[in-house]
Formats: C-alpha cells, structure tokens, sequence
C-alpha cells in the first residue's frame, strides 16, 4: 500500500510540474507570437508609408573618429585560452593601480563608459570590455554560448589575464546582471560593486512575475526570441528602431541630460551594422529563459545602485527591494530626471555619486597595494 501511495505521489508531483513547465513555456512562445504579430503590423505600416527607405540599411565601412580617440585609453586584446574567445577591451591609468572593470549592457558596447574611462583614470586602472557577442569582442554563434556560467567566468578570465585577483566592478543593464552574478559567486574578487540601472537577478524574477506592469516593460524579451526578426525590425529604415532607443522621448537620453552627438550615434551604428553584430547581442535574450539564474545568494561587497528615475524599461520599486540581498553597506541614489541610458545620460552626477562611494569605509586606497 506504501509503494502505491508514493507512486501515486511521485506522478502526480512529476505531472505537476510538466504542467506547470508546459504553461510557462506556452506562455513565453504566445506571447512571442503577439509581439511578432505587431511587428509585423508595424512593418506593413511602414511599408505602406515608406516603401523606398524601409528596407535601406548597410555596413559603416569606416569608423568615427571618436572610437579611437587616445583621452579614452589604448585599444587592447586578449585571447583566453580557456573559451578559445578574443576578448577587445580599452584601457586607461597607469598599470599598477586598482583595477575598474566596466561592463556595458545591450545595446551598448565599451564606448558608452567614454565619460568614466576619461574620469577615473587619475587613480585606477580603467578597463572597458567588449562583452562576447558585441563590438570587436568574438561573436559566438550559438545562443547556448550566452549562457550565465561563461558570461561571468568570463570577467574571471579578463581580470586574471589583466594581472588582478581583485577589482572594483562596474556594470550597467545586462553588465549589472553580470556583475551581480560575479559578486555572488566571486565575492573574494570584487572590492566594491557598482550597478546602474539593473536589479539582482533573483529581485527581477521575483518582481516581474508578481507585476504585469514589469512584464509588459520586458515584452521584447519575449520578441527577441525569433530567430532573424528582431535583426530586422531594429536594422531597417538605416536603423530606425535602434536609434529610437538612445534617442526618443520615451526611452531615450537627453530630457535633462546630455543629448547623444551625431558622431556618437554614428559610433553605435557602426558597431552594430557589422556582420552578426545584432545577433551576437540579441542571443544574451535567447538563452535567458533557460539559464536566468534564480540563486537567492546575497552579495557580500559594499554595493551602490544608481538608478534613473525616467527608467522606460524598468519599474523602480525593484531598487529598493535589492537592499534584501546585500550583506554590507548598500548605498541606492535614485536620479530625478535621468533616462536607463544612466552613465551617459547624467555622467557628472554619476561619476560624483561613485567617487563618494569608493572613498567611503574602506575606500579604495586601502587597496592600491
């Protein structure tokens, strides 16, 4: 009787839970299928309006002068031989000193930290990385190269191969997941950690599941789960949808901020109008549903957590609720006014928000040796 009862048992929890994996992942397709139908309907607008520049789009053949401006820092590359990947990366300050890491997000690459390379060079070694899939980094083909485990490994690698076993780590919207899962499982090696725009992993999950105002803010992550689709929509009319997303009233930089110059735009769209550019960063999305962590780890390392305050892609009550994983000092400055685009938006009021924050407790002096 006891052997049939836990039989019983053990089907129905397994049904349970292929029920309940069923129901997510029909979720997740259906509503890639409505984000799908309405781009098309917006494709079909578009070419309605504008048949001729629709379709117009190219590769920047030369790049802008501003990607080898020499105040920024020298152009580097490392290979690892562990994953094989040539990693590109600027560097700036003299070898030696405390080493800031800086880790960009989508759709971004090592030149939206120009305005911190420039500031924090005086006293650390500043480096900027191409992430693998974006800019001059390798762009692995596979969506299964995206996953958690060889993104953070890879911050191991560059900080090691830089000649660091410890930094001050710095990321912003898919570089802040990234960092936050290198302070979890790598605590020893992070001195202080800085995010922008990007809660714990394990604080989004939560919060979007529990708020359909959050899910309907992600909806591209469901969008970007086509294969080639999203390559398109963000490519045609000269790149049309992926400038709006530095520059439009609702999700762009400059209501109170510093406006994008044409030759920084044109930066971007050279960078992205490269051969797999787009797709490289768009596999980060389509291998998330697979391998978003949900580790309910805390970080141990002091943090801060700049936020703005016209974030259109994140809700802010998602910041606060950070504090409930951090196991030290946690500094959260919310900034009236600014877009998610954080450190190029306001970089003034961030790079002060993050002096007073490296020369609180311990500071970073106590650490140049």
């Amino acid at each position: 009787m006891a052997r049939v009862l836990h039989d019983v048992f053990v089907f129905t929890t397994t049904l349970v839970l292929r029920i309940r994996v069923l129901g997510y992942w029909s979720l997740v397709y259906g509503y890639c299928a409505l984000c799908a139908a309405a781009a098309l309907l917006k494709l079909g607008w578009n070419l309605i309006l504008r048949p001729s520049t629709t379709f117009r789009w190219g590769i920047r053949e030369t790049p802008p002068a501003c990607l080898s401006d020499t105040s920024l820092g020298t152009h580097c590359y490392v290979r690892i031989k562990e994953s094989g990947l040539r990693f590109h990366y600027v560097a700036a300050g003299e070898r030696g000193k405390p080493l800031m890491l800086f880790l960009h997000g989508f759709p971004e690459f090592w030149f939206s930290w120009r305005h911190q390379l420039r500031e924090f060079k005086s006293e650390f070694r500043v480096v900027a990385v191409d992430m693998r899939g974006y800019g001059e980094s390798d762009l692995p083909s596979s969506t299964e190269s995206y996953h958690f485990d060889y993104l953070v490994t890879d911050v191991k690698d560059i900080v090691e191969y830089l000649g660091y076993n410890r930094c001050y780590l710095v990321g912003h919207d898919w570089g802040g997941t990234i960092a936050w899962l290198f302070a979890i499982h790598y605590p020893e090696m992070v001195n202080k950690l800085i995010v922008l725009n990007c809660p714990h992993p394990s604080v989004f999950t939560d919060y979007a599941l529990r708020h359909p105002s959050q899910l309907l803010k992600s909806s591209y992550f469901f969008f970007f789960q086509l294969p080639r689709f999203p390559e398109l929509m963000l490519s045609i009319n000269d790149f049309k949808a992926l400038k709006g997303l530095f520059t439009s009233r609702s999700t762009g930089i400059g209501r109170k901020g510093r406006w994008l110059t044409a030759e920084d735009m044109e930066a971007y769209l050279y960078a992205f109008s490269q051969p797999g550019a787009l797709t490289g960063a768009l596999n980060y999305y389509r291998n998330v549903f697979s391998s978003f962590p949900l580790s309910q780890n805390d970080v141990k390392s002091p943090v801060l957590l700049l936020w703005g305050e016209r974030d259109a892609f994140l809700e802010q009550e998602m910041a606060e609720a950070c504090r409930v994983y951090i196991r030290n000092h946690f500094r959260l400055n919310i900034i009236s006014g600014a877009s998610h685009w954080l450190q190029q938006d306001q970089p003034d009021i961030v790079n002060t928000l993050i002096w007073t924050f490296l020369k609180e407790g311990e500071g970073h002096k106590t650490h140049r040796n």
